[in-house]
């Protein structure tokens, strides 16, 4: 029995197939191929995503020493806060309007004015590059293809979509998006009427509700062969690209807090709780891939991004690695510089103006101090989303902090996060990632596993904790402080 995970990511596409025990015994990436011709334009072919799904899934089927048949179920997740529209054959009408492309802008600001509390209390998220906005700019700014529209989908669900032959009248998305819609009621898993109403959408154009694990169809014969595999492979609706990368890491019950350590750092917790952070604007909350559970979650934009910057422009080149032995001979609870990590602006919450900094160097600072205060910042930021989460949800316990991503392979930044957060931290290995995580969904959603925390407890593999060290608590509160006061100064002088 083999289960296939398909990851839909903004830098290409990755298959991986795995077997019973979780071991991934195949796996294939295709790069993608992003249209930029300016003026905020960041747009992709539909069409030559579905067509990487079907190739990356070709070659890790050559590759395989078992037959298709072994193949029980296909699962696919994708970039979420993108959209595209389909038409009625549920072909797609509009390129896929990409969550880097920020056209839609002017529909954010009316979005906020109109109704910003509202949806962040209904959707669990503000208004930002992601649906709603998207949405709005296709309706006011491209009318006679927004005519055309039957439903917006996104790249995930578009793909199992062509694989199994749906029409724009059986379009649908799962409910790990809901938080990026802009007019879903995300508690109730339904399509708000006062939200639709307040900025005169059409209804219609939204598609019905399933669950990620919900098949939604079989493998038809020409898709098949575009895939190496035989028809009538069940396909089940997949998830978000996040929430795929959270199930990876077995953020399947309560308490389990996840560090996706990437190009971006994302940190998430797991809830039985829906919180809206509508008081302070720092937190989204989006269903979770297992039901009935939450992931409260903020993220810093390029808080990886930072250290490759800092290595190549600043450090001369060479291995990461290198930085991080120079950066640990600093020692834990070091007072060294404090490092604003947001060069690109904060995103949670946001303060697009904001713009990154080192503050309180000396003479005596060198390249390991500077590189040490970008490894403390991510964790000062999570620090503060982690305090946040706690006046939101004061009864829930926190723990332990599941890391993946390249940073994962980082002790020193483990070791960090540990002190500053108060939490062990376990990374994940060997951290296949979001197409792991779909193909545990698409297990659940054919029956190889009984529930979603049973699949994580098979397949999810914890490294041993990195704990803190609690002599450095009252350190970590007063570096807090100071990087709060910071923040708040500088992006009053943006």
């Amino acid at each position: 029995m083999l289960l296939v995970g398909v990851d839909i990511g903004t830098q290409g596409t990755k298959a991986g197939v795995f077997d019973a025990a979780g071991r991934c015994v195949a796996e294939a990436f295709e790069e993608s191929r992003r249209h930029e011709p300016g003026g905020g334009v960041v747009e992709e072919d539909p069409e030559r995503q579905v067509g990487s799904v079907c190739r990356t899934v070709r070659a890790c089927v050559k590759s395989l020493d078992a037959t298709a048949a072994d193949i029980a179920a296909i699962g696919i997740d994708g970039q979420m806060a993108g959209v595209i529209g389909v038409g009625a054959a549920g072909r797609h009408v509009t390129p896929y309007d990409s969550w880097l492309d920020t056209r839609c802008g002017e529909f954010i600001d009316v979005m906020h004015r109109k109704a910003g509390r509202r949806i962040v209390a209904k959707t669990g998220n503000p208004p930002s590059f992601n649906h709603g906005p998207k949405k709005l700019w296709w309706m006011n700014r491209r009318r006679r293809t927004f005519r055309q529209i039957v439903a917006f989908v996104q790249p995930g669900g578009y793909a199992a979509m062509r694989l199994v032959g749906l029409d724009g009248a059986q379009a649908f998305v799962d409910t790990t998006y809901l938080h990026f819609s802009g007019f879903a009621d995300n508690a109730h898993k339904r399509w708000d009427a006062s939200l639709i109403k307040a900025f005169h959408f059409d209804r219609e154009k939204l598609p019905r509700i399933v669950e990620p694990h919900d098949v939604v169809g079989e493998l038809t014969p020409r898709m098949a062969r575009r895939c190496g595999l035989r028809a009538g492979v069940p396909v089940v609706a997949g998830c978000g690209d996040t929430a795929a990368s959270f199930l990876a890491c077995g953020a399947t019950t309560p308490g389990v807090c996840v560090d996706v350590a990437g190009t971006a750092s994302v940190f998430a917790a797991t809830t039985r709780a829906f919180v809206p952070d509508t008081e302070h604007g720092v937190l989204g909350c989006g269903r979770s891939a297992t039901p009935g559970l939450w992931h409260p979650y903020a993220y810093i934009n390029g808080g990886g991004m930072n250290l490759e910057w800092f290595r190549d422009h600043l450090a001369g080149g060479g291995d990461l690695a290198e930085l991080d032995r120079a950066a640990a001979k600093l020692g834990r609870g070091t007072n060294g510089p404090l490092f604003v990590p947001h060069l690109a602006g904060r995103v949670s919450p946001p303060q697009p103006g904001l713009r990154g900094a080192w503050v309180g160097l000396t003479w005596r600072h060198d390249r390991a101090d500077l590189y040490r205060a970008a490894l403390e910042a991510v964790a000062l930021e999570y620090r503060v989303y982690r305090d946040t989460l706690r006046s939101l949800a004061p009864s829930l316990r926190l723990r332990e902090l599941r890391v993946t991503g390249g940073g994962q392979r980082s002790a020193l930044w483990n070791r960090i996060k540990a002190d500053a957060l108060g939490m062990n931290v376990r990374p994940i290995r060997p951290g296949y990632g979001a197409p792991m995580g779909v193909a545990m969904l698409a297990g659940f959603g054919v029956g190889v596993f009984k529930s979603l925390p049973a699949a994580a407890k098979r397949w999810v593999r914890p490294a041993q904790a990195v704990r803190p060290d609690r002599k450095l608590a009252s350190h970590y509160a007063g570096r807090v402080d100071r990087y709060r006061g910071l923040l708040e100064r500088l992006d009053a002088a943006a």
